[in-house]
């Protein structure tokens, strides 16, 4: 959501332009092959982040759980392609486990609130985390499972530009169903919630309910990006879905934006690309300085800083 009114955020054409320059840029750097799939991830993690922004930024919840419900996504993906269920079905079912899991996640928001309430999705992260390890014969426990290519009735998403392509798709979808919540009076309701919930309860809107949808919702495109992260990198573990993943799908929103729905394709491209670009240019630093240990780690904790002090309200935010 842009400006003060709330009206659904659009990237504009330098917005747009930049997003260009940088797909050319790879695509000279790394070759077509690794930039589509470079771009499948960017896509993918934008829909996770989507989900991110309409409870965080749209809601005003903080939560910690969001990578749990990636993971429960891509383990229903897995789990259900290894038996031979067709993605017709095993997507919306993996859309609808990762909608309950943030349908649980969010029963404490009926007591609890702020801290206590992101600490109770921290513990409902860890929850997942351990029955996953747990569950062995579902899941194989810590060993993981190796999860076939994407097939959607006899054509088979295995090259780069085909997993691009699927991914570009379902991201429009989910931005399209996005923009027509937030746009919504759902998504009034929950702009009110993040803005003063004692002030929106007594405006008549039901607290509970909008936070339950919030995470409902936000838990569905979790699901969806999850089931397809599952396909892109062929292999799930426990380890995958931590509590790494949910600072860094939270890391994605702030970066991005977490009040607009933009901020979760801004803050993708930062995830996934900023990473590729330290690598690239370390190696170009002189020998003794790129040998460094930790060289990596600081060039990107730099860029972050950097980023975070040009654009407090993220990439896709006002100055």
């Amino acid at each position: 959501m842009d400006g003060a009114h709330g009206s659904p955020s659009r990237p504009g054409f330098a917005a747009w332009a930049v997003i260009m320059a940088l797909a050319a840029l790879a695509v000279w750097v790394l070759g077509v092959d690794y930039a589509l799939a470079q771009a499948a991830f960017v896509a993918t993690w934008a829909i996770a982040g989507l989900g991110v922004v309409l409870v965080v930024g749209q809601c005003g919840q903080v939560s910690l759980g969001q990578g749990a419900l990636l993971g429960l996504g891509a383990y229903a993906q897995a789990v259900f392609a290894l038996r031979g269920v067709p993605a017709q079905l095993s997507l919306p079912l993996a859309i609808a486990l990762g909608a309950g899991g943030g349908w649980l996640a969010s029963l404490p928001a009926r007591r609890l609130g702020g801290l206590y309430f992101a600490m109770s999705t921290l513990a409902f992260a860890l929850v997942v985390e351990e029955a996953l390890v747990r569950w062995e014969s579902l899941t194989r426990g810590a060993a993981g499972l190796a999860v076939p290519p994407l097939a959607l009735g006899g054509w088979v998403a295995e090259t780069p530009l085909a997993q691009a392509l699927v991914a570009c798709v379902a991201l429009a979808l989910a931005w399209l169903a996005c923009r027509r919540w937030a746009a919504s009076r759902l998504g009034r309701a929950w702009r009110a919630v993040r803005e003063d919930e004692i002030a929106a309860a007594a405006a008549g809107i039901d607290v509970a309910r909008a936070k339950t949808l919030a995470f409902v919702l936000g838990g569905g495109l979790s699901g969806l990006g999850g089931a397809l992260y599952a396909h892109w990198i062929g292999f799930v573990s426990p380890e995958q879905f931590g509590l790494m993943l949910s600072f860094e799908l939270l890391m994605l929103a702030f970066i991005g934006g977490a009040r607009h729905l933009s901020g979760a394709l801004w803050g993708a491209l930062v995830v996934v690309a900023l990473p590729q670009g330290v690598s690239l240019a370390v190696e170009r630093l002189p020998p003794g300085l790129a040998g460094a240990a930790g060289i990596e780690m600081a060039l990107f904790g730099a860029v972050l800083v950097i980023l975070v002090l040009l654009r407090p309200g993220g990439l896709a935010g006002s100055r």
